[in-house]
């Protein structure tokens, strides 16, 4: 029985030590806003860098990625970008904690990404002129796009930790077949 409690103790140590990073997103990501709330005048830029390839505004975006439902009436807004968030964000957790497959990597990209979701949902209840985004980058006419939609430091851990995350899992299903493909082979 010590033993059994023992391993789940260390099984909750191995899923719990990830949250530094769901921290440490959601404080870059609320100290970063709050410089650029204080420092650059609403829809201005405060800086550029390499030219114009990298400048950092100040602009708040009503809606989610890309301003996508930004024109939405206000309770509509409210449901699916509060209501639906909070959510989706309590039954990654659930998924987190039940899941014991999950790799130490995919560990810290899931937290990373909650860090993420987190910092543009603490915008959303207490910034009602929207979520602040400050990072504005070229992107040289791809896609049809001058520049790449404004984004903050929780989209950045978003994306980031998203893509780690789907490389992961397409690494292990990879490593899986293999397995059972030798496995299959030595039985025979």
């Amino acid at each position: 029985m010590y033993y059994t409690y023992n391993i789940m103790e260390k099984n909750l140590k191995n899923k719990l030590l990830p949250f530094i990073l769901t921290v440490a997103v959601i404080i870059l990501d609320q100290i970063t806003k709050m410089i650029v709330v204080s420092k650059i005048p609403e829809y201005t830029i405060g800086c550029e860098f390499f030219g114009d390839f990298l400048r950092l505004i100040h602009v708040r975006n009503t809606g989610v990625a890309f301003s996508m439902g930004a024109s939405w009436g206000q309770s509509i807004r409210r449901i699916m970008f509060l209501l639906v968030p909070v959510i989706v964000i309590g039954l990654v957790i659930s998924v987190y904690f039940r899941n014991n497959d999950f790799t130490n990597l995919q560990r810290w990209a899931i937290t990373g990404i909650i860090g993420g979701g987190l910092g543009n949902l603490i915008d959303r209840f207490f910034r009602p002129a929207g979520v602040v985004d400050f990072i504005d980058v070229k992107f040289y006419g791809l896609f049809g796009l001058d520049r790449w939609p404004t984004f903050n430091v929780a989209d950045s851990a978003v994306v980031v930790c998203g893509i780690i995350l789907l490389i992961s899992f397409i690494v292990s299903i990879i490593k899986e077949e293999k397995n059972k493909k030798q496995t299959k082979q030595e039985g025979e």
